[in-house]
């Protein structure tokens, strides 16, 4: 899977750069072709001349030394690279990318690529669990970068715990995985909806319900990164999109349906997470309603049924739905994927503690040529397991 990928390995300055030449030297063997950034501490514990001679590609060290003049050199990498491999990378490293500062070859280049980029840190064990790093990886992770988590041993500086760079071996294998991840749903049209609705009383008040769009936003992320071309409708939610993906901004339920309804023709997957409201205001008033004595009544109507109406026009596309329950929660999602003509549904107890609206968790049982319960996962990791469901099946009909 790695065979003519091309691959920029960032060194920083740590003991374990040791390791970053094996590395090296096992990803040309699997037929990448690696260029090595070294940052200047670097080179205090491996040569550039070991690089150059494993990889058998120039290695860059000086933002300044432009070994090509026709081009300039850390636009031309980022550029150039399928992905971005930090490996060690130092608690300075991660802390200048999560900051945004670019001061060296290796940082600068960095903030200028759009390729996938894969962090390995190496660091003293208390580093790691330090509060500043602990942010700046949190930070990192919600731009979409993703983690080759540290083995626990013996470290270098005589502690043992957590801190030492994964295994060249290791890291291999993970590239290899995720390159064909990335290929699960490559070229695939999908259309997510997140995120709650918001439906007006007046200029200042509105119904709505707790959805923070999490759940959808990560079903978004993780699509793009295997391979989709995705769409994302948002309602009001204070995430940022995820990298790669087209995001439109709805407020109400009509909003929504008008907006879904335009994008849903071509699309070769829709997943509608997104908690609309099933009713809006009958009459909106133009100006502010002004308290009054007794009980105030607002009259209800339907808004429009946006699954039920996809599930009526799809041709080709593979429909999943949510549902959020509280009781006989399987009796109600076999219901739902029934009557709206869902190719698969995904149902969730939001009474449930540490899962639901506003968590970073879910327990949902998928539904769809099978029944399955998945057990309590982030949602980034419930988003994947879905989305691979959602590719097997898609290949059985």
């Amino acid at each position: 899977m790695l065979q003519g990928k091309k691959i920029v390995l960032g060194v920083s300055g740590g003991i374990a750069a040791y390791k970053a030449a094996a590395l090296t030297s096992k990803l040309t063997q699997e037929g990448a072709v690696v260029k090595v950034i070294m940052t200047e501490n670097a080179k205090w514990f491996v040569g550039p001349s070991t690089f150059q001679a494993l990889s058998r590609q120039p290695v860059y060290d000086d933002t300044f030394d432009e070994q090509d003049p026709s081009g300039v050199q850390h636009i031309d990498l980022a550029d150039w690279a399928d992905m971005f491999v930090l490996a060690p990378a130092t608690a300075n490293l991660i802390g200048k990318l999560a900051n945004g500062i670019a001061d060296d070859m290796l940082t600068t280049t960095l903030l200028a690529t759009e390729a996938s980029v894969y962090i390995a840190p190496a660091m003293n064990v208390h580093m790691y669990q330090h509060p500043s790093v602990v942010d700046n990886l949190k930070k990192l992770n919600g731009f979409g970068f993703k983690f080759i988590e540290p083995g626990d041993g013996y470290l270098a500086c005589g502690y043992v715990g957590k801190g030492r760079l994964e295994e060249p071996e290791t890291i291999v294998e993970v590239l290899r995985r995720e390159t064909e991840r990335s290929m699960l749903l490559y070229g695939s049209k999908v259309l997510i909806t997140a995120g709650p609705t918001r439906e007006k009383v007046d200029p200042v008040r509105y119904f709505t319900n707790p959805s923070t769009g999490k759940m959808g936003y990560a079903l978004a992320a993780q699509a793009a990164d295997m391979g989709a071309e995705v769409t994302l409708i948002s309602g009001p939610v204070t995430l940022d999109p995820p990298p790669n993906v087209r995001k439109i901004d709805v407020v109400s339920a009509q909003e929504m349906y008008e907006n879904v309804m335009e994008h849903f023709p071509g699309q070769d997957i829709v997943i509608k997470t997104a908690a609309v409201a099933d009713y809006r205001p009958a009459v909106t008033s133009e100006h502010k309603m002004k308290k009054q004595s007794g009980v105030w009544n607002v009259e209800m109507e339907r808004t429009t049924d946006i699954l039920g109406e996809l599930g009526k026009k799809k041709t080709s596309q593979f429909l999943v739905g949510f549902a959020a329950e509280t009781q006989e929660v399987k009796a109600y999602g076999r219901d739902k994927k029934k009557r709206k003509n869902l190719d698969a549904i995904v149902v969730n107890d939001v009474s449930e503690s540490g899962a639901g609206f506003g968590s970073e968790a879910n327990r949902v049982i998928w539904m769809g040529e099978r029944e399955e319960s998945l057990p309590l996962l982030p949602k980034q990791e419930v988003a994947r397991e879905i989305l691979n469901r959602i590719h097997k099946e898609r290949g059985n009909l």
